[in-house]
């Protein structure tokens, strides 16, 4: 067996400082890093798995680089921790995100070396007066009482020392005029939970009002499923950008090699070398996602031709559609929308595109798709479904005001090829032959008035956000097995008495360390994937 059951898939199980070792940049990442640096606001739209956290490292770990020169401070902060939010206070997500921010921007001062001597404007930002250095200060107590708060639903936090937006903003001014500071570039990660509009609409506001010549705000999002509010207008308050790897691109093969290369060593080299072929499949089929490649080429081992062709169908009959179904069992009000969108990707979207493909083949015309064309009237049933779909990546979208057949517009769809080449008995020739005519000029049309889309409008209505605290009662309480960990993983959760979410999020590394062969360094590095991989099951 190769080394590829090593490979890291989540930025979060890596230590800041490898992420540019791993960096495999195309012409759009350097753009989008590009555009993260600068003074104006950018929100970075991805579906699961697609790079968005590692780009906002790599602008990271580049400006910290460049610090000296740009006297510009990153300061990345993660959001992950949001679904954990469970008190009575109204305003609890906002004073938890000033506060957890705050924190993170003294964090980073000190690690520059740029707080050797107390002020106020950082006082402000402390919550009170600054103690020793490592000293946890008010805010940070704050921010974690918050994020305890599962535990004791309904609970009050007293957020007292959280200032309001203005006081911060001064703060933050005064501090980059008495250190010297250009500006702070905040990098949010994991914005807001993606089943709590509230939540979505409440981050967006604050996005909007902290804006200032002494700081820019940039974030990364899930696409569809944002709700930026109506006071948020993308046009003036941030730039949206998408993040996706075109299959198109000459040098996509190569970038997606030199992926999985940065983390293997000679042997898996070799048989990536040994079977191009079948690791070109496995790269055309993620359809630009470095999280399913690594994934996909861990699962084929020696990627042998038997196994890839296994790996192509099991995963994409399955694993990637289990992963989406799960969804409805997570969030049941969206049940309908959930299960609709996956029967209509298997039942007409897929079908139509092989029957399309085979038609041409027969006719020995080169042209091949898996794209599929939606009228921008269709019932919003239909497009919530479909943004359901793109969270979880088996479809993306390409692009809106496409014209198709009699001056119609719609918005065109790409479906993830290897859940279109997972039905063939030959999954590898299917996805070589794709590859060779794949053309966005082909695509299935399906109109506004379609019977199936007016059943599904009609069957879903108007879905409320959840309660909140219900719904985190019940995901902590799902077994362990709803997580995305390793089947060794799995078993040492099991074997020392971990069986439920909750009980994953909430235990001490001594319980990892009474798993077999778990010491003091290797029980830290698994609770931090673990809590990782409950906190991506918890925020959808």
């Amino acid at each position: 067996m190769n080394d590829s059951k090593s490979f890291v898939i989540r930025t979060e199980d890596l230590r800041p400082e490898e992420v540019l070792g791993l960096f495999v940049p195309t012409e759009r990442d350097l753009q989008l890093v590009s555009g993260l640096k600068s003074a104006s606001p950018l929100i970075l739209e991805g579906s699961r798995g697609t790079g968005k956290s590692f780009l906002l490292r790599v602008c990271e770990q580049q400006q910290v680089r460049e610090y000296s020169a740009t006297k510009v401070l990153p300061v990345y902060v993660s959001f992950q921790k949001s679904s954990l939010l469970s008190t009575r206070n109204d305003q609890q997500f906002q004073h938890w995100m000033l506060a957890r921010l705050s924190s993170r921007i003294l964090r980073t001062l000190y690690q520059f070396g740029l707080l050797a001597k107390p002020s106020l404007s950082a006082a402000v930002l402390a919550g009170g007066a600054l103690g020793v250095v490592g000293e946890e200060t008010q805010l940070e107590k704050v921010a974690q009482h918050f994020e305890d708060s599962f535990k004791t639903p309904g609970s009050i936090v007293d957020d007292g020392p959280v200032p309001d937006v203005e006081s911060f903003k001064d703060a933050i001014e005064d501090l980059c005029k008495e250190l010297g500071l250009r500006r702070i570039n905040v990098l949010f990660d994991e914005a807001a939970h993606i089943f709590r509009p509230e939540h979505q609409r409440q981050f967006f506001t604050l996005f909007r009002d902290l804006r200032s010549p002494y700081m820019t705000c940039n974030a990364a999002v899930y696409p569809g499923v944002t709700s930026y509010g109506s006071s948020f207008e993308a046009v003036h308050d941030a730039q949206i950008e998408s993040l996706n790897r075109d299959v198109h691109e000459a040098t996509y093969r190569e970038q997606m090699r030199e992926i999985v290369i940065k983390q293997s060593g000679a042997e898996l080299q070799v048989d990536i070398e040994k079977n191009g072929e079948n690791f070109d499949a496995l790269a055309l089929a993620v359809s630009g996602n470095p999280r399913l490649l690594l994934k996909t080429v861990s699962l084929a081992g020696r990627l042998r031709s038997s196994d890839v062709q296994s790996v192509l169908k099991d995963f994409y009959r399955n694993s990637i559609w289990a992963e989406h179904s799960a969804l409805a069992e997570r969030y049941p009000g969206h049940k309908e929308l959930i299960d609709w969108g996956r029967w209509f990707v298997e039942q007409h979207a897929i079908p139509d595109a092989i029957q399309k493909n085979d038609a041409w083949k027969a006719e020995g015309k080169p042209e091949r798709t898996c794209y599929f064309w939606v009228h921008r009237d269709a019932p919003e049933a239909v497009k919530e479904a479909l943004r359901l779909l793109a969270y979880t990546g088996v479809i993306a979208k390409l692009d809106s005001g496409v014209v198709a057949t009699r001056g119609n517009v719609g918005s065109r769809y790409a479906i993830n090829i290897g859940c279109l080449a997972a039905p063939s008995a030959n999954p590898v020739a299917y996805i070589t032959e794709i590859r060779k005519g794949l053309t966005v000029k082909r695509f299935t049309e399906y109109g506004q008035n379609l019977p199936v889309f007016v059943e599904v409008a009609n069957r879903v209505g108007t879905m409320a956000d959840a309660d909140l605290s219900t719904e985190l009662e019940r995901l902590l309480a799902k077994p362990v097995s709803a997580l995305d960990l390793t089947d060794h993983q799995q078993s040492a959760l099991r074997t020392v008495g971990i069986l439920t979410v909750g009980q994953a999020l909430t235990s001490s590394e001594a319980t990892f360390q009474r798993a077999s062969y778990i010491g003091p360094v290797r029980s830290r590095k698994m609770m931090n994937i673990v809590t990782a991989a409950v906190l991506e099951f918890l925020s959808g």
